[in-house]
């Protein structure tokens, strides 16, 4: 075991922190992607409640302005930045405006995510293909390397990526869709590993089915539901805020010694 650093590990953890400020994101900002509604909409909810100043985007600048005018309601210090993930202008105009706004970045939770397919793997064409894995998987990679240099100049921070369990084990009809959140479980790996020397950490979470706008036509599906629903230990299917606390312990530093891993949030169904 390496231990060229012990030293310092070890005056980190006799450092006694109140359990409460260990959640604390005060001081903090993050980027949280997808989050005009469902579980970007939640996390970033949650973010606010603890402290952070939040930059929520999605594609639609109506629906996020709707969004930060209720978090107003709740002081919560957030502003609304349309971008489109995969667009690398939009991208970059994303973060220069949230650096420009709030100094810098702390947090990055990549949910946007895009499914236009659903059916056998060999009926899905090359441009559907290339549309999922872009948004998907490139996007969040290259969201998170316009990030890198004012985490670094921060003192480090947290990426969480959004996965599924789909990316754990592939589910029927969601074939590339499947492909792509195994790939964003890798690049987390990834990230967790190179990153680490620079106090950047990387997790990823998995949420089994939501009942979101984006997944509606899964959970809307009685037959889909009770097949789910006979496998899973936790008889419901899972509500947005469910995943608000897990993206909260990630981003804070409850989950300091935690990166490259990935979370399951399923209410048991890959048990």
């Amino acid at each position: 075991m390496y231990i060229g650093n012990l030293k310092k590990t070890k005056n980190r953890t006799n450092k006694e922190m109140n359990i409460k400020e260990k959640f604390n994101l005060e001081g903090k900002v993050a980027i949280i992607t997808g989050a005009s509604k469902g579980i970007g909409k939640a996390m970033a909810l949650a973010f606010g409640q603890s402290g952070a100043k939040v930059v929520v985007s999605s594609r639609n600048q109506e629906a996020l302005d709707e969004v930060i005018a209720k978090f107003a309601k709740e002081n919560i210090d957030a502003t609304a930045i349309a971008a489109k993930v995969g667009d690398a202008t939009s991208m970059q105009q994303l973060v220069e405006k949230s650096i420009a706004k709030y100094g810098g970045v702390d947090i990055l939770v990549n949910n946007a995510a895009a499914n236009p397919s659903f059916g056998p793997v060999q009926n899905t064409d090359g441009d559907v293909f290339d549309k999922i894995m872009n948004v998907n998987v490139k996007g969040p990679f290259e969201l998170a390397k316009l990030l890198y240099p004012t985490m670094v100049e921060r003192g480090g921070g947290s990426i969480i990526n959004v996965s599924s369990i789909g990316g754990i084990s592939p589910e029927p009809m969601l074939g590339i869709y499947s492909v792509s959140k195994a790939a964003i479980i890798s690049l987390t790996k990834v990230m967790g590993k190179e990153w680490g020397k620079d106090n950047i950490r990387a997790n990823v979470i998995c949420p089994g089915l939501i009942k979101t706008k984006f997944s509606e036509a899964l959970w809307s599906n009685e037959k889909t539901v009770n097949h789910m629903l006979r496998a899973q230990p936790i008889q419901r299917i899972g509500e947005s805020d469910d995943m608000a606390g897990l993206a909260l312990f990630l981003a804070s530093e409850a989950s300091a010694y935690c990166t490259g891993a990935t979370f399951t949030a399923d209410g048991g169904y890959t048990i």
